[in-house]
């Protein structure tokens, strides 16, 4: 009963502290304020090392956002863990989550960015292997190794800041000379890591070995948003340059998960790789020279993102953990409220009409139109957007029009405490696009376009519904699309082979060079130098000071004659 009101204290505080930052979020846009919360805590020469925090409109709305869908998660997982041994573990997990997190959010300083960077890849990796499983802990490695790279990014960065005298970026992003522009290279590579763009995605759909919470939580408003959310920070800096090869990276991302997802019978992996193409839209975005933009699809699409996996993981739950959608048939009867919540947050993914994700996804494809953007770029935005629709619809014939297979279902029940969660999610799919447009910007975007380009998003999104539900369907006598085409299916699904290139063809020398490193440096010189020394050098002076405290009278009466005879001489 202990873990189970602690869950529930740990919601209500989490709910109230994203309420009090979405207040104070409110007051400092309308004020136009920034505050800065500095702590120097060592000074080298002219070198500071702060500790520093920042409260301002953008970390305050992101921050509530983060603690609103983080209280309903933990709600969530009261009953979600409920059988679990380990559910004490779990939570404590979740809660050093958010507070890397959060210390993320609101650094503007490299060094506190780094704690809460660092602290987001060990968490993720300890909820990724929670289950300790082979798989787990091969999904586990795969999202470490991975997520290191970008440490190592920020660590550069850091030692590179040097140059400047503080850490604190904010001054700088004005400055453009030789040193920044590595700076730059480096502030990208790591958020490219973070955010799972190619050549880095192979880890997000990996990591769905975590329990269902986690991904509701890390792969909608956390760890996958908080490499796009520095380079918002870090926005201006990169427009100094061309952005032309990022953009094209996180474009053919948006597209190659489309694909992917529409080849996929794995229901977490499906939404996973929806949630790359989403990063993917939010970097095209952010490179084409609109933070804002950026800024505003990341917070509405947490929320119904966050949405889509706890009625995912819900409809596991009662399938008895079976998660292929092959098995899930006529799940609309059993489970209506779930499925409802689902079709309403699937509907807002694909940009419905005055759903959230409509007043994000359609005005960036509107401007993006209007930005004079090459032939290429606009027609793998507008494939994009229909391949969102195309495995939605898929989703939607796979769980609810195909007749019941559901020989695994043990019980069709829906938690109290699962529904409330879910209530508060749809409400915020359903408004937060249209309160978070009219709030962040000041005057309303109005677009004159002609009405064919106007009414384009649409199109393709009716397009790809109607795709989608023509390549699922599943005729007596008929073979399967994907069977008749198997290679290039299987070329698609798998992500273009990334996983492959990321885990199998390592090669073995690096592999011995490493453990080489490993012998000679960290346990050989290393060890004998730092390590050993150091003990070595620390027994002599204990030794000397155990002397000293067990003779000290002797040597008191040898100085004093010493002392004295040196005093009569003289």
């Amino acid at each position: 009963m202990k873990n189970i009101s602690f869950y529930m204290l740990s919601s209500f505080f989490l709910f109230l502290f994203g309420f009090i930052m979405i207040l104070l979020g409110l007051n400092f846009l309308y004020l136009d304020k920034i505050y800065l919360f500095d702590w120097e805590f060592v000074s080298v020469n002219s070198l500071l090392m702060t500790l520093t925090l920042i409260f301002d409109w953008m970390s305050m709305f992101f921050c509530g956002c983060v603690f609103f869908i983080s209280s309903m998660v933990v709600l969530y997982s009261h009953i979600y863990m409920m059988d679990d041994m380990n559910k004490s573990r779990f939570l404590y997990l979740v809660l050093m989550f958010i507070f890397s997190m959060f210390m993320m959010i609101m650094s503007p300083n490299l060094i506190s960015i780094l704690i809460g960077w660092d602290g987001l890849g060990l968490v993720s990796y300890c909820l990724v292997i929670y289950f300790q499983n082979y798989k787990s802990y091969s999904a586990g490695m795969l999202t470490i190794l991975t997520n290191r790279i970008g440490d190592v990014a920020i660590l550069l960065s850091i030692a590179w800041m040097m140059n400047y005298g503080s850490w604190h970026f904010f001054y700088y992003l004005s400055i453009f000379d030789d040193w920044i522009i590595y700076m730059m290279f480096l502030i990208v590579l790591a958020g490219f890591t973070k955010s799972a763009q190619i050549p880095f995605s192979s880890w997000l759909p990996a990591a769905m070995a975590a329990p269902t919470p986690v991904s509701a939580l890390v792969h909608s408003s956390t760890l996958v948003t908080a490499g796009v959310y520095l380079l918002i920070r870090f926005s201006d800096l990169l427009y100094m340059s061309n952005c032309n090869f990022f953009l094209i990276l996180s474009m053919m991302t948006m597209f190659m998960s489309g694909l992917g997802a529409n080849f996929e019978f794995d229901l977490k992996k499906i939404i996973a790789l929806s949630t790359l193409s989403q990063l993917g839209l939010m970097m095209t975005i952010l490179f084409m020279g609109f933070p804002y933009l950026s800024y505003f699809h990341l917070l509405t699409h947490a929320f119904f993102k966050a949405l889509l996996f706890l009625c995912s993981g819900l409809i596991i739950h009662v399938m008895n953990n079976t998660q292929d959608i092959r098995f899930m048939g006529g799940l609309s009867g059993q489970l209506p409220f779930t499925l409802t919540c689902f079709f309403i947050s699937n509907l807002s993914l694909c940009g419905f009409p005055y759903l959230s994700g409509f007043y994000s996804k359609d005005l960036i494809l509107e401007i993006m139109t209007l930005n004079n953007s090459n032939f290429y770029i606009y027609l793998f935005m507008y494939l994009s957007v229909g391949l969102t629709s195309s495995y939605t619809m898929r989703l939607f014939y796979y769980l609810m029009f195909t007749s019941p297979v559901s020989y695994s279902c043990q019980n069709f029940s829906e938690d109290k405490f699962m529904n409330i969660s879910m209530i508060f999610l749809v409400f915020m799919s359903i408004m937060s696009g249209s309160i978070i447009s009219w709030l962040i910007f000041s005057t309303p975007i109005f677009l004159v376009m002609s009405f064919f380009m106007k009414i384009m998003s649409l199109i393709m999104v009716i397009v790809g519904a109607i795709l989608g539900y023509e390549l699922s369907i599943f005729y007596n006598y008929i073979s399967l699309m994907f069977i008749k085409t198997y290679n290039i299916s299987f070329f698609l699904s798998s992500m273009w082979f990334m996983p492959s290139l990321s885990t199998f063809n390592l090669s073995s020398i690096f592999f011995s060079y490493s453990n080489n490193l490993n012998d000679n440096l960290e346990v050989g010189w290393g060890e004998f130098i730092f390590s050993k020394l150091s003990f070595f050098f620390l027994v002599v002076l204990s030794k000397y000071t155990q002397f000293f405290y067990y003779n000290n009278l002797k040597i008191y009466m040898f100085s004093f004659f010493l002392f004295m005879f040196m005093f009569l001489v003289y």
